[in-house]
């Protein structure tokens, strides 16, 4: 099946009351994973990259291993921009296949923010690609995005609405307390549903974003520390908070770090217990099949989005 945009995903999404999960890949065992666990749970899927990832795997290798998901599967696969650092990042990727793109102007004000949005969605709606914004500011550390705890700001709705009507962007990506990287939260964890259903009122026809929603999996924590990881403390947006938000009219939900943990845990697990392994099949099969299992609890259980095709 040919690649898609994200709007008649999120159509559905938003009349069905459930969220489409957007995770980060990086090679192709991470592709393999995510689209072998969305075919069998016959759910759309979407598929990004950041500008750190790009520069890792190379635009054109990833582009070609997508096609090549796309070839074994029916299911709807959509491939995003994540956190499109500036305009040329974006116009790079819509000349190069991506259906969809990010462009984060957060780090800049209000102004700035819409004006650097409206070019991005111009160049991209003449080329049938559709535009993710945001406005606000997730604290946390992934990639390319550094904000402190103390720059961390939550969306504004009535500026959400004002900021969707003036850029034409397609989703907005808001602020509600989520956070990147793995440690999200020091106390306990805390959602403001508040803002997400002020701006659902305000907006209720834009699909809205929530990036940093890694679980950050205790288990997979705790399995990493086991095998010499140092990872302590780590702590994500528990499962039911990301269900409660799929519910309340969150349409996309951004898993990355969950997908490292993945990874991560099932490599040093074999390393470590079987130091004379040296293949690379030997490892990357069961850190596969890791990622495989989380994606597919993800759909399943947290985001409700399987058996929606």
């Amino acid at each position: 099946m040919p690649l898609v945009t994200t709007k008649e995903m999120f159509k559905k999404a938003m009349e069905g009351h459930y969220a489409i999960g957007a995770f980060n890949v990086n090679n192709m065992e991470i592709i393999q994973a995510i689209v072998d666990a969305a075919d069998e749970e016959k759910s759309p899927v979407i598929l990004q990259a950041s500008s750190g990832a790009i520069k890792y795997a190379r635009i054109n290798y990833l582009m070609k291993m997508i096609e090549a998901a796309t070839q074994e599967t029916n299911i709807p696969i959509a491939v995003h921009l994540d956190h499109g650092p500036d305009f040329e990042t974006c116009r790079m990727c819509i000349d190069s296949g991506f259906t969809s793109v990010m462009i984060d102007g957060s780090k800049y004000d209000f102004e700035e923010n819409i004006a650097i949005t409206k070019k991005v969605v111009e160049y991209a709606h003449k080329h049938g690609v559709v535009v993710e914004a945001e406005l606000g500011k997730l604290a946390g550390i992934e990639d390319d995005v550094n904000v402190s705890q103390e720059e961390a700001m939550y969306t504004d709705p009535e500026q959400a609405k004002e900021f969707v009507e003036r850029t034409g962007c397609d989703s907005l990506a808001i602020a509600i307390g989520t956070s990147h990287g793995a440690y999200k939260f020091k106390g306990d964890a805390k959602l403001r549903f508040d803002i997400l259903e002020r701006i659902k009122k305000l907006i209720p026809n834009t699909p809205i974003v929530l990036h940093g929603a890694s679980t950050v999996i205790p288990e997979l924590v705790d399995m990493c520390n086991k095998y010499g990881a140092n990872i302590p403390g780590a702590k994500g947006v528990p499962d039911e908070m990301l269900h409660q938000a799929s519910i309340k009219g969150v349409s996309k939900i951004n898993v990355d770090t969950d997908l490292r943990l993945a990874m991560t845990s099932q490599i040093r697990k074999v390393f470590s217990e079987e130091p004379e392994v040296f293949d690379p099949r030997k490892y990357l099969t069961p850190a596969k099949e890791e990622i495989k299992k989380v994606v597919q609890h993800k759909i399943k259980n947290v985001f409700a989005s399987s058996g929606r095709i």
